[in-house]
């Protein structure tokens, strides 16, 4: 499924900021690489997500504040330990800053429906996901008042989160 606007054209359209707020436990089950991982094999994050790589350390160099953030139930799920493990062989190298904040010390927060990037504090790119994780398309926002929502939960979020280099996860 190609669906437009691309990431390649969310981000090549991006001056200051990108930051993505994942609030899920599980993305796409089906994935051949994370059910590789779940079997065991050997896989090799940089060369399998070259092309997000590449992206994302395009976008730094060019100035591009990326970060995620990540809201997960503890203990976590075999997809969130898969993408604990992924995230300093990729995310990091490429430039992207990574926290982690437990689900229990988000339950003060006001927060979106969906996971979701906001490019340069003008632009929101919400991901839909079924329940069990499968991917069902993008919803592209510019409407000011969904952008501060998110924008502000994004912010209160990586608050509260502890960077990659310092979460255990349990």
């Amino acid at each position: 499924m190609t669906e437009r606007p691309t990431f390649d054209e969310l981000f090549a359209g991006c001056k200051r900021s990108a930051v993505h707020l994942e609030m899920r436990d599980m993305y796409t089950p089906d994935d051949p690489l994370y059910l590789d991982w779940k079997a065991g094999v050997q896989i090799d994050p940089l060369r399998e997500f070259r092309d997000w790589y590449d992206l994302i350390m395009s976008v730094v160099e060019r100035g591009v504040e990326v970060r995620r953030a990540r809201i997960v139930s503890e203990p976590i799920t075999d997809f969130i330990r898969h993408e604990y493990e992924v995230t300093p062989v990729l995310n990091i190298p490429a430039g992207e800053r990574v926290r982690w904040l437990p689900r229990r010390r988000a339950s003060d927060l006001a927060l979106p429906g969906n996971d979701f990037w906001v490019f340069d504090d003008r632009l929101v790119r919400f991901g839909h996901f079924a329940g069990d994780g499968a991917y069902l398309g993008q919803e592209i926002v510019d409407d000011p008042k969904v952008v501060r929502l998110c924008s502000t939960a994004f912010e209160a979020v990586w608050e509260r989160a502890i960077d990659h280099q310092d979460y255990r996860p349990s």
